[in-house]
């Protein structure tokens, strides 16, 4: 993805660190905020741990690891001195919809409903396009592969400014992850198929 150099500066010292740790960065964002600046950083377990999508992985990244990685980063960011100016770090493991930044990230989650949106726009025979919602179908080439309104596009993973997953809020409802290409069948509507017993009611 397309970042300045202190987005990539930052990446190059703090990715390291996680992976020595077991973990994996997610996603980093250096934001000015009402309080002032904020490294947010999210992390989870690696995503090879992850075999089945649709399920709720029962072991992640809890509030004592993001205590621990929080500790380890500020040691580490201290003695690189990357920021001139004062910020607040903040650990936190990625939401329901999951922020996605490498080619292994789209890949990983080929099936599954996503948001992209490009710094560099697309030229399409409709015109310019930076925003696609639709369905991954995966990585060819560095090129992130959807399906949205009907058609394939392939987008440039150095042009993509920010992508997280759409989850399935129904499926996240019955206690699945709401990710992945399984969905689950939709309750059929009151009334659309009355039972026997409904009948007797009445």
């Amino acid at each position: 993805m397309s970042r300045n150099p202190l987005h990539q500066k930052l990446i190059s010292i703090i990715e390291p660190v996680l992976q020595g740790a077991g973990f994996e960065l997610v996603d980093l964002r250096f934001l000015l905020e009402q309080g002032g600046w904020v490294l947010r950083v999210q992390v989870d377990l690696p995503l090879e741990q992850v075999t089945d999508l649709s399920e709720v992985p029962s072991d992640r990244v809890d509030l004592e690891d993001c205590e621990n990685i929080s500790r380890e980063l500020s040691a580490v960011l201290d003695v690189d001195d990357p920021i001139p100016q004062a910020y607040h770090l903040e650990i936190s493991s990625p939401g329901i919809d999951r922020p996605l930044r490498t080619a292994g990230h789209f890949a990983h989650f080929a099936g599954s409903e996503a948001k992209i949106q490009l710094a560099v726009p697309l030229h399409t025979d409709s015109g310019e396009r930076k925003n696609f919602k639709g369905v991954l179908r995966g990585v060819i080439d560095d090129k992130v592969e959807i399906d949205c309104d009907g058609q394939k596009f392939q987008l440039p993973i150095d042009d993509i400014d920010h992508a997280k997953l759409v989850p399935d809020w129904d499926a996240v409802m019955h206690g699945k992850s709401g990710v992945g290409a399984t969905k689950l069948p939709k309750p059929v509507k009151p009334g659309h198929r009355p039972s026997h017993k409904q009948k007797q009611k009445h």
